[in-house]
């Protein structure tokens, strides 16, 4: 059972993976259309708001790949110091307070698209669109981090490698 959670969870990740990187062409594609309509001489409103919140989302979906894949900058040089008890016990100390913050981190921005949603606030761009949208790819990338997160946490205690 725990092999199937923890292969479904490395799905999750790499699924995550793709939509920062979805959300990161779609950046592209936002600003090479802002360009080019500049250049034959008509403009199309909201694409910087758009670019921005497609960065947001790239940005936030990106965490729990790269925390996954070992792409964040971690201490190693500090932990291979250390012999094999106080590397495991620092390991765990520091994906402990990782989990607390990256669950504050995932609370507050779900809390801020809720009250988005109640008070149906819309953006200050051009177009006004309600601004719960781009804050929910936020908040659900911030809710798979901390997922990630707290699996790695989980899978240290237990003395698993997840990678």
């Amino acid at each position: 059972m725990i092999k199937q959670i923890n292969k479904n969870l490395t799905l999750l990740y790499i699924g995550s993976g793709y939509l920062a990187a979805f959300f990161l062409i779609a950046v592209l594609l936002f600003i090479l259309t802002g360009i080019s309509s500049r250049i034959f001489g008509f403009y199309i409103r909201g694409l910087a708001e758009y670019s921005g919140y497609s960065m947001a989302a790239s940005s936030f979906f990106a965490l729990s790949y790269t925390f996954y894949d070992k792409a964040h900058i971690r201490i190693t040089l500090f932990l291979e110091k250390l012999k094999p008890l106080n590397k495991k016990l620092a390991e765990i100390w520091c994906l402990f307070v990782a989990t607390i913050f990256s669950g504050f981190l995932a609370f507050y921005f779900t809390k801020m698209t809720y009250i988005s949603i109640k008070f149906e606030e819309r953006s200050e761009g051009a177009d006004e669109v309600l601004i719960w949208i781009p804050q929910s790819s936020v908040a659900l990338g911030s809710i798979i981090f901390f997922i990630c997160v707290f699996h790695h946490l989980i899978n240290s205690v237990l003395g698993k490698k997840i990678k």
